[in-house]
Formats: structure tokens, sequence, C-alpha cells
């Protein structure tokens, strides 16, 4: 593939207070520059991939100075816009996963959230364009911003543009009186990759988990629902091509962790992976996308691009902050087979 893979999303600093509050004594917090779709774009970039980022900022020189920030990362900015709104933010405790309810989401009135529709240029954005990938949390923050990833993606596909979606759930993020599954389905309607996981699909695109599978820990059971899952994903959205499943689960302070693919009729799962202890748990999944995309984009078979994928989400658990540092070689070394 040639051509700017996209990525399309809010950036977000994280804020990262300790579970003791030491940091009101210390008068310092850690913080990250982030957000999901940054975080595959930064990957992408380390990796070689020419990647262009969208987003929306406020005019203003802090907005200048992450500006600059990407650029030194290879990151193309020229999309990002810049509006009246303020910069998202999030609070998550040190150690905490974003699922848990350590996070505290400040996003409300964001220059991303505000935004709509028939302000963007989309000829210029789309320009040498190839790929564009967004996340089922952008549309959680706000019917304008629903409605701008719509606009986004039909104008992506009317060029013949392949589209990538991270179905990210975040409950607290659903609070403008849609469900996702009010949502979703037609957006995913675009995309010819779909990535998430069993549970995800249920809730954001309304494709039924079935059996009592929830507490079963099994790897066998778990991939036969992701395959059966990824089947009815492609059945009730045509134009989709691939799904790829992730399985983390927490064991204490470690995780296993285990993916699949599917695609041409053909299902493809992992090596698992197993850690007793991990860094920080942000930003895996968007590894995992930027895997994906990395070993696509350069006509990896499905079986090579699951294993870096999942190689690269593996590794990206033992860097703190949002983006991983790991390089190719890196991940391809970290690579582990079936027995």
């Amino acid at each position: 593939m040639t051509g700017n893979v996209l990525t399309f999303g809010e950036l977000l600093l994280r804020f990262c207070p300790d579970a003791n509050g030491d940091w009101l004594g210390n008068n310092t917090m850690t913080f990250h520059v982030g957000g999901a779709e940054l975080n595959v774009a930064t990957a992408l970039a380390l990796w070689g991939i020419p990647v262009k980022y969208f987003t929306a900022l406020p005019d203003n020189g802090l907005s200048d100075q992450l500006t600059n920030y990407l650029q030194k990362r290879n990151i193309d900015t020229s999309a990002i816009h810049k509006s009246e709104g303020r910069l998202g933010t999030f609070y998550l405790t040190k150690g905490k996963d974003m699922k848990h309810d350590a996070v505290i989401y400040d996003r409300a009135g964001s220059s991303f959230a505000k935004l709509k529709i028939g302000v963007i240029n989309w000829d210029e954005v789309l320009q040498d364009v190839s790929w564009f990938h967004f996340s089922a949390i952008c549309p959680a923050l706000s019917q304008e911003a629903a409605d701008l990833c719509e606009e986004a993606l039909k104008a992506a596909s009317a060029r013949n543009i392949f589209i990538s979606i991270d179905l990210n759930y975040r409950a607290k993020l659903w609070q403008y009186g849609k469900q996702p599954v009010e949502v979703m389905p037609q957006l995913a309607q675009y995309c010819d990759l779909v990535m998430g996981n069993i549970w995800a699909a249920e809730k954001l695109l309304g494709i039924p988990v079935l059996g009592d599978i929830h507490e079963s820990g099994q790897k066998s059971i778990y991939l036969k629902e992701a395959l059966r899952s990824s089947e009815d994903i492609i059945k009730a959205f045509p134009k989709c091509k691939v799904v790829a499943n992730t399985f983390r689960f927490d064991e204490g302070n470690g995780i296993n962790y285990y993916t699949a693919i599917y695609t041409d009729g053909g299902f493809h799962s992992s090596a698992e992976y197993h850690a007793d202890q991990v860094t920080d748990k942000v930003g895996s999944g968007d590894c995992y996308m930027g895997g994906l995309i990395y070993g696509f984009y350069n006509e990896l078979s499905p079986k090579e691009t699951l294993d870096f994928a999942t190689a690269a989400a593996f590794e990206k658990l033992f860097i703190e902050g949002d983006a991983t540092q790991s390089t190719v070689d890196d991940i391809l070394n970290a690579i582990r087979y079936e027995d």
C-alpha cells in the first residue's frame, strides 16, 4: 500500500495522580500526551509508516507546542484544525485501567467535541490518504462529534480509502442521550476493518455474545465465539473484510493476553502472552491497532500481521505513557509462537 494513513480523533492530556494522594504534597503530577488515534499515529510514525493526524485544537500557544511535539515524532500535522473550545483532558490513577472507575473525563466543550459538519475541507485533509482510522471514542463525545465522524467517513468512502475502526467502549462518555447501538452501526457500515472484542461488538454494534461464556476462562471457547462474532459482523456489514479480536484478562497485577483475526474466510489466533506485572495498560489496544495497520499496509500475511500486532500490544504494557516506544525490530524479537 502507498499513501498516508490518516488517524482521526481527539488529542488528550492524561494526568496521572497516584492512588495515595502524594501528588498533593509533592506539588507534581505525571502527565502524558495521548488520545487513542494519536497513539496509533505515534506508533506508525515510529515504524516508518507515513501518517497524518486530524484533530481540532484551540488556537493558542499550548496547541502550538503540542503540534511541534507531534512534528518531532514525524507525524504530519497539516490536517489539525484550530477552532474555539478547549483542550480535552482526563485523569487516571497510576496503574489503573481505562475501564476502571479511576478514570475521570474532562472533555466537555473541547474543540474536537464542538467541531461541526460543513467546516472541514475533506478534499484537502484526505489528499494522498490511503487508510483512514478512527475509534468509537469519537462519536461517544457528543452528537456533533458523531455527525463529524459520519461526514468524514462518507468523504473517505467516496474516495475508496480503506477505513478501520477500533470498537473502544467508554460508558462514561456516552452521555448525550444516545445509546452506542443507536449510533455505531451507521458508522460501521463504512468500515473495511473492525477491531475490538466480542463484548464491544455486542455493546456497540448489537452483535450478541451467545451463551454464558463471560466467566469461562477457556481460550478455546472465547476463540470459537470470536469466530462466530466475526462472521456475524461481516454479514451485518458487507463492506467489512477483516475482523480482529483481542482478549486481555487481568490476573492480580498481571495479565493474560491473546488475539485473533478473521479475513477471507480464514481464522487465525495468536500465541498466549502472560505477565505477572505490567507498567501501564493505557495504549495497548491502540498499539495493537497500529500493528494491524502496519502489517496490512506492508502487505504482510494475516498471520504475520496478527503476530506483529499482538507482540506490539503486549510490549506496550511495559512502557510508561500512552504510546509505544518499541521499534519494529523490538517487536519482531518479542513475537511468540504457538507451541
